[in-house]
């Protein structure tokens, strides 16, 4: 049973004054975030430090900072430092007090199109969308484009317990690998079975699928795609792809659980909860704590999709505060144009 003051923080007050972020209602129910990553919109409340930073094709770069505490990202001050320019993101911030923040992925089983093998930054421009009416631009992930953090701290590891959210556009996704955001290995390799623990968003069916064509939410926890309980098809988790979707995993000692919604409205939907899967390797799992985000865990980087906002917290959270999470991602009203 919640108490009062709890109830009150996971209240959202007007379209333009959220109460409580997302990392303050995990806080609250004592998984704090260890990473919040957004190009959109701070995730806490008070919230007023930079959110990203953008590079111009002449090298200048500036940081993208919360129009308000709590409040979207100023996207008339990027628009006007990169105005007559080409401009990518160049750094994620990470809003918790962790630091953990996400760069471009270096080489690693896969080789990126970059310098020296590194991946490609997402253009700064290529995801325009508004919040409660006020622009703002996403991270859009094309072929070779990637985000890593190899030395995450205070991210779980081994076969402790971690919970993590995604805000993605459903409609920009394909079938290769791998569309990931979260916990995975520290060299940039395939270091086996149970060393990963990450969203993944698509319709790749070569590890796993669920129910008709995809895309599916799925957990990708290394050489594998899960989707439920089976190592394969789990027709249980169906079709997702809302225009912005809400996707939700978290795992602990033999438990975890998948949740889907539409970013913009209604409940989320418990896509899987139960033991881990019954193939070898995944329990205990063994996972790493780097943290990564477009990319798999060996910088398999051919897949597609678009982020907007993520976080990841240490501790199982409970399904009342992913409840309240989702409430407060429908406030923050994503939309494809100005209301």
């Amino acid at each position: 049973m919640f108490s009062r003051s709890s109830l009150a923080l996971g209240l959202l007050a007007t379209s333009s004054l959220v109460v409580a972020g997302p990392c303050d209602i995990f806080a609250t129910g004592n998984t704090p975030c260890v990473a919040a990553h957004s190009t959109t919109r701070a995730l806490y409340s008070a919230f007023t430090g930079s959110l990203y930073q953008v590079q111009r094709a002449d090298g200048n770069k500036t940081d993208i900072k919360p129009l308000s505490p709590g409040g979207v990202a100023n996207a008339a001050a990027q628009d006007t430092f990169c105005s007559g320019s080409r401009c990518l993101i160049s750094i994620i911030y990470d809003q918790s007090p962790r630091g953990n923040h996400l760069t471009v992925a270096p080489p690693g089983g896969f080789k990126g199109p970059g310098a020296r093998g590194f991946d490609n930054l997402a253009s700064a421009t290529a995801a325009p969308i508004y919040l409660n009416g006020a622009k703002a631009y996403g991270v859009k992930v094309t072929k070779g484009i990637g985000y890593r953090n190899n030395v995450g701290k205070g991210v779980a590891r081994g076969d402790a317990a971690e919970g993590m959210y995604a805000v993605l556009d459903g409609t920009h996704y394909n079938g290769g690998c791998c569309f990931d955001y979260g916990n995975a290995e520290t060299n940039n390799l395939d270091t086996g079975n149970g060393h990963m623990e990450a969203i993944y968003f698509g319709n790749s069916r070569e590890w796993g699928s669920g129910a008709g064509k995809g895309p599916w939410i799925m957990a990708d926890l290394e050489n594998g795609l899960f989707s439920g309980a089976n190592q394969k098809n789990n027709p249980g988790n169906p079709t997702i792809s809302h225009r912005f979707t809400t996707a939700i995993l978290k795992g602990g000692p033999n438990k975890w659980a998948l949740k889907g919604a539409n970013a913009v409205s209604g409940p989320l939907a418990t896509l899987y909860n139960g033991a881990r899967p019954r193939a070898q390797g995944y329990n205990p799992m063994k996972k790493e704590g780097a943290i990564i985000l477009g990319i798999g865990g060996d910088n398999s980087n051919n897949a597609q999709g678009t982020f907007y906002e993520g976080v990841m917290s240490i501790g199982y959270p409970s399904d009342s505060a992913e409840d309240q999470v989702q409430a407060d991602v429908v406030a923050a009203k994503y939309s494809t144009g100005a209301q």
